[in-house]
């Protein structure tokens, strides 16, 4: 029973670490951070911070083009 609660936890504990693309926070994490910039770069611009934005919110950056 104990090693049936432990692969169970490390199961659950494994999905949590699973992202979906998803970020209904709107948080700058990394993989926000990645489209966000591949997507500038792909337009030719630099994704950069906002005048007074704060870095931790995805929607406070912006793209500069050239």
């Amino acid at each position: 029973m104990k090693s049936l609660v432990l692969i169970l936890a490390a199961t659950l504990g494994l999905g949590a670490c699973e992202t979906t693309g998803n970020n209904v926070s709107g948080t700058a994490d990394y993989d926000s951070l990645k489209r966000a910039t591949d997507d500038c770069k792909a337009t030719g611009g630099n994704l950069v911070l906002k005048v007074e934005g704060n870095a931790m919110y995805i929607q406070d950056y912006v793209c500069k083009v050239k």
